[in-house]
């Protein structure tokens, strides 16, 4: 039986499955929602179609399915309008549900789709990526990008069911792996100690038996945020602890053009800068901020940019966050691994100088 994590939002409460395979549990869901005549489509990406073709087939049979691009620039409004186009083509109806089968970029846009269609329908979550399974199939934040920023677009709409198969991990390439990994150090930073000691010790792999348990852990912290903070309005703490990292890291994917750094791989850089303005703010040590930048690094990711990005245009793209509150922007940052604040009253010139410690001009 797979191990199972409940998320309790009361009539929007759903579950997390959890087992190295998950493969007799989808496809007992897809009959039931056959046999009570409601139409399923799948929505994916190129990658997963052509590696995971068997699963796929084995899974959904002969369920419409959508392949999108792979990569972020699918988070698009085009790529939002032909999966609606899709679904009024497949002729789902008010009954009908989506299984969003792929990494984050697939279940943002499919669940944004599903949110958005006939004013919401089902949908379900079958993550292939590890950055998927530990943060973005769960918790209801669905959206795309727009020209002036990342995830502007968007809605709140929880999945009915997670389904998290950790086996589809053997087939990741290193790079996307290692991207994922870039959420586990966050959430061990935001709110696991100990989670992040373990790290420290010995760097995670595809093939390491902590994994699964690392997968789990990491949505117990998130599903504990979601059901405190579901639509992260509260003024501290809270669901926006989740965005430790991200301030910067949004800055570099949307100056970058969202191709050049993988989400993980700007929030990697993004948590070191995170680290470096705590300890600027004198919350940290400088001892701290190499702890932080030695675990980023052992699970090869980078803890600068790989080339210089002009101060400017990043802190313009800080601006327009969605983040921001007031025309201020509001930072997570650390007061020890595994204890996050979030604060409002940092200068711009912190944030400056934090920039070019991580390799702007």
């Amino acid at each position: 039986m797979p191990d199972t994590l409940q998320v309790n939002l009361g009539d929007r409460s759903y579950s997390i499955l959890f087992a190295e395979d998950l493969s007799a549990e989808v496809r007992t869901l897809v009959a039931e929602l056959k046999g009570a005549s409601r139409r399923i489509a799948v929505i994916t990406d190129r990658n997963v179609a052509t590696i995971q073709a068997p699963t796929l087939q084995k899974l959904f049979g002969d369920a419409a399915t959508l392949v999108v691009p792979s990569g972020e620039e699918s988070k698009s409004v085009a790529e939002l309008g032909r999966a609606l186009d899709f679904l009024a083509a497949k002729g789902l109806d008010r009954s009908g549900a989506v299984f969003a089968v792929g990494g984050g970029v697939v279940g943002d846009l499919a669940g944004f789709a599903a949110a958005s269609y006939l004013r919401g329908i089902d949908y379900y979550q079958v993550p292939t990526t590890l950055l998927a399974m530990v943060d973005s199939s769960v918790g209801g934040k669905t959206g795309i990008n727009l020209a002036a920023g990342k995830n502007l677009a968007g809605a709140f709409h929880q999945p009915r069911l997670v389904f998290i198969a950790t086996g589809f991990l053997r087939l990741l390439p290193p790079r996307e792996f290692a991207a994922g990994m870039a959420e586990v150090i966050k959430t061990a930073l935001l709110g696991d100690r100990l989670l992040f000691e373990d790290l420290e010790r010995a760097a995670l792999s595809a093939g390491d038996l902590r994994l699964a348990w690392t997968v789990r852990v990491c949505c117990g912290i998130k599903a504990g945020l979601v059901e405190a903070d579901e639509r992260e309005t509260a003024e501290s703490g809270g669901r926006a602890l989740l965005n430790l990292g991200h301030t910067f890291g949004h800055a570099v994917e949307q100056v970058t053009g969202y191709g050049t750094y993988l989400h993980g791989e700007a929030v990697a850089v993004g948590l070191c800068a995170a680290a470096r303005l705590s300890s600027r703010l004198g919350m940290i040590a400088g001892t701290e901020v190499a702890r932080i930048e030695s675990v980023v690094a052992a699970h090869g990711l980078p803890t600068r940019l790989r080339s210089p990005l002009p101060v400017a245009q990043l802190m313009d793209a800080m601006a327009r966050d969605k983040k921001a509150r007031a025309g201020a922007l509001r930072f997570v940052l650390l007061r020890a691994p595994g204890v996050a604040v979030i604060r409002g009253d940092v200068e711009p010139a912190d944030v400056e100088a934090t920039w070019r410690e991580v390799g702007c001009h």
